[in-house]
């Protein structure tokens, strides 16, 4: 028996996969996340940012379809579903340890920091996981994802209102990355060597995971045949944070 889905015709739009990995793994509360229906394009809203009447458009402008995040439940049992695959022993138990209990994203991630290539097949591992799930939901919804143009064009607004900038959604401003480099260079010239020690670990972090999130992408997808990801057994600590942005419980902390 076919569903009211099987019967909607496909829409093609052009997605924005790092965007929406994004929108995917940050399932903080005060974080909502669109998709522009034409664009492809991924507009954040964060409450106590934006205005509440721009939130209240996008919302209820049907060209915005509202992303569901992945839950931190789900997350925790992708950290599972890797130890096993940790060649290392002795790291393999660190990680272990590491995510019994509250905190446990933190810690696995604050464990694979000093381990440069666990730490970039993890990464990649995570992506594959997120592309499942982002896979399923435009097919859920009737979505055919298509390459995107060279040039994106510009997301519009809803009617009889102002340009929407995501720079006014989430709250940040807009700024160059000459400037940010100098604006690096000044701080790391105030730092000591532990410090400089940390900062440069971090940097590393986060230019592995920019490489394994690329690396996911250009791949034609997940393995034929794969099964879909089973619900998360009950006592995974989703009271827990994530990778990305916030420490409120039930969110993603990077």
């Amino acid at each position: 028996m076919s569903n009211e889905n099987d019967e909607r015709p496909m829409r093609e739009v052009p997605i924005d996969w790092e965007a929406l990995e994004d929108a995917f793994e940050n399932n903080a509360p005060e974080v909502h996340s669109y998709l522009h229906l034409s664009t492809g394009e991924v507009l954040r809203v964060v409450d106590g940012i934006a205005d509440p009447e721009m939130h209240t458009r996008i919302a209820s402008d049907s060209v915005y379809l509202r992303i569901e995040p992945v839950s931190s439940r789900e997350q925790y049992r992708w950290m599972e579903r890797y130890i096993p695959m940790v060649d290392e022993p002795d790291l393999r138990g660190r990680l272990t340890q590491a995510i019994d209990g509250k905190g446990a994203f933190r810690r696995f991630k604050d464990v694979l920091m000093s381990h440069g290539p666990e730490r970039e097949r993890w990464f990649a591992f995570r992506s594959e996981r997120l592309r499942v799930f982002m896979e399923a939901w435009l097919a859920a919804h009737a979505l055919t994802p298509v390459a995107r143009p060279a040039a994106a064009p510009v997301v519009e607004p809803p009617q009889d209102s102002a340009p929407i900038s995501q720079d006014q959604l989430s709250g940040r401003r807009g700024r160059s990355a000459d400037a940010l480099r100098r604006q690096v260079r000044e701080v790391t010239d105030t730092l000591g060597i532990r410090d400089l020690d940390k900062v440069l670990a971090f940097a590393e972090f986060v230019k592995a995971r920019r490489a394994a999130r690329t690396f996911g992408h250009r791949r034609d997808g997940r393995a034929e045949g794969e099964a879909p990801l089973e619900s998360s057994p009950e006592g995974s600590p989703d009271d827990d944070e994530p990778e990305p942005s916030s420490s409120v419980p039930n969110t993603l902390a990077r």
